[in-house]
């Protein structure tokens, strides 16, 4: 079986077992502690985990810190451990995400300023003739060309152009008379 502790680069199988005996004292000595101290302040016993994890290991790249006074290390994994709490409590994922038993309900737009449109443009396609009625529902509603158009209402392709363009005119004409705009 390999060895769980992080190799360093360059490093021989000696040095690997000095890794593994100075990461093993560390844990006996300080994970405990360090560990209840984080429970205490998240009262997460699996969250404590993680933190202790990772304070071990900044201590262990650290060997300034290791070279210490073990109560001056033990303050300083204290201090580790504090801010990696903080930094959790502080992230964006952490903030964000709320698990819940149920989905929210799904929230759906108001229709209403769509259904006053509607009316809108109702009223004011009354107010046009039933020719330049007829051209303009069947081009801009109806999807057709000019071509299609003309051979549905039975007119010359010409004539369809002049009436759309006339009553594109008058339909902008009414919807402004009703406060539209743009």
């Amino acid at each position: 079986m390999a060895s769980r502790v992080p190799r360093r680069k360059g490093r021989g199988d000696a040095a690997v077992r000095d890794d593994h005996a100075q990461l093993t004292a560390l844990y006996d000595t300080h994970a405990i502690p360090v560990w209840r101290y984080v429970v205490s302040l998240t009262g997460d016993h699996a969250g404590a985990d993680d933190v202790v994890q990772e304070t071990l290991l900044r201590a262990w790249r650290t060997p300034r810190v290791m070279s210490d006074d073990p109560a001056t290390l033990r303050s300083w994994m204290y201090t580790v451990a504090r801010n990696l709490v903080i930094d959790e409590a502080r992230s964006a994922r952490r903030r964000h995400e709320h698990p819940v038993d149920e989905l929210p309900e799904v929230v759906r737009d108001d229709d209403t300023d769509a259904m006053f449109d509607a009316l809108l443009v109702e009223e004011a396609l009354a107010t046009l003739t039933p020719d330049h009625r007829a051209v303009i529902v069947s081009a801009y509603y109806g999807g057709r060309s000019v071509a299609q158009a003309a051979e549905e209402l039975g007119i010359p392709a010409g004539t369809v152009k002049s009436r759309l363009h006339y009553a594109v005119r008058a339909l902008r004409l009414a919807l402004q008379e009703r406060g539209v705009t743009r």
